[in-house]
């Protein structure tokens, strides 16, 4: 892949970039700006080579309809604070605001395009409606820079068609997001443990099935947890289950032992009668793996089970966690979780914290990003990355 070093002197000449501004918000706050901020180093470069830098961006899935709840103007604003400078927000994506927005930039300053997912053929899976909007955003550019990882496993116009028209180059987020990626997939410093959380088995199955042949050491937390418990033969009441992932979570158990790698799963839990909902307080008691009562829910591993994982996560050289060990939203069944990332914290390995609900709990959690040798922005692109699959918005650039 390019660098924005190799695309020559910028000064005076537009570029396109594909930021991910997909961040949380609160009505029009946004409640955690990591994305933003990822985005810094790149358009700080651009600017101060005297670039006029056009942004591409996305928020939530508006499903190729204009809607004001997914607008991108709290992103202008809180970038605008952030770079210490106007960015103006075009009031479409490739409309006459747009063209016109482009078209009065100078050099070094910054307009933000409308929701790029406003536009009904950017998330098309026809080929000739996405390179049609490509050809489209490429008249706002001379040249393209990707920096939106959290993107780039999407075959979407604003991430791939596009820098097939223009001279690409990957911006330094996405650099550094492949930079953290290979070291985990091709030259990790062992011992490597990996720590999967979240909801589903499925959503992670690919990963497992490859991580299984790289990490010395596979733990496993949060509601996927229960389909391992039950793949034991172990009763998990109101848990969570993949019951149709059972026979594959057995042979991964059987894959683990053979090749002589590790496979935590929780020997306790703590359950509650009911999801929580509401600010509580929730009814909650902790029981050993193997004796979850069949009208309660596990909620999140117990201390025991944090204990240990912990301690793993101690002795490792290189650790990737993805997804939490409990509903870490609601603080009774937040400790497991508290558990891991304070591992993570502590230990002198190489940490990276693959990026969705992990980073979200991190922050939410009270942890400094610094904290971690690394924090992803992109969940769904860091796992499929460790799957083995070609990304194509790393394709795309890698190709040129």
């Amino acid at each position: 892949m390019k660098s924005i070093n190799d695309l020559g002197d910028l000064q005076g000449k537009r570029v396109l970039i594909r930021c991910d501004f997909n961040v949380p918000l609160d009505g029009e706050t946004i409640t955690d700006d990591g994305r933003i901020r990822a985005a810094l180093p790149t358009l700080k470069q651009l600017t101060e080579a005297g670039a006029r830098v056009v942004v591409m961006a996305h928020l939530g899935r508006p499903k190729g309809e204009v809607n004001p709840k997914y607008s991108l103007a709290p992103a202008a604003t809180r970038l605008g604070e952030l770079i210490d400078a106007k960015v103006s927000l075009a009031g479409d994506v490739v409309g006459p605001a747009a063209t016109a927005a482009v078209a009065a930039l100078a050099d070094g300053e910054i307009v933000l395009l409308e929701n790029v997912r406003y536009e009904p053929a950017e998330e098309s899976k026809v080929d000739a409606e996405r390179e049609a909007l490509a050809a489209k955003y490429a008249q706002f550019g001379d040249v393209f820079v990707s920096d939106g990882f959290g993107v780039v496993h999407r075959k979407q116009a604003s991430v791939y068609d596009v820098a097939k028209i223009l001279p690409n180059a990957a911006g330094h987020l996405v650099a550094k997001e492949v930079d953290v990626l290979k070291k985990l997939t091709e030259i990790p410093e062992r011992p490597y443990v990996v720590v999967l959380g979240g909801a589903k088995v499925a959503d992670k199955l690919s990963v497992i099935d490859n991580l299984l042949k790289v990490a010395d050491t596979l733990i496993i937390g949060g509601g996927m947890g229960y389909t391992f418990l039950k793949a034991k033969g172990y009763e998990i009441g109101t848990s969570l289950l993949d019951a149709e992932k059972i026979d594959v979570v057995k042979g991964y158990m059987e894959q683990a032992q053979a090749a002589g790698k590790q496979l935590l799963i929780p020997t306790d839990a703590v359950v509650s009668p009911s999801f929580p909902s509401g600010d509580g307080p929730h009814a909650l008691t902790v029981v050993a793996a193997d004796a979850i009562p069949a009208d309660q829910m596990g909620l999140d591993i117990g201390p025991d089970t944090a204990a240990a994982y912990a301690d793993a996560i101690k002795a490792a050289k290189t650790v990737f966690w993805n997804g939490p060990m409990g509903v870490f939203e609601v603080a009774e069944f937040a400790a497991g979780t508290q558990a891991v990332a304070q591992a993570l914290a502590d230990t002198a390995a190489f940490t990276v914290v693959g990026g969705g609900d992990s980073a979200a709990a991190v922050r939410q959690l009270g942890f400094a990003d610094e904290a971690f040798g690394h924090i992803s922005t992109g969940g769904g692109a860091s796992l499929e990355y460790l799957e083995g699959k070609t990304l194509p918005g790393l394709d795309v650039l890698e190709g040129n």
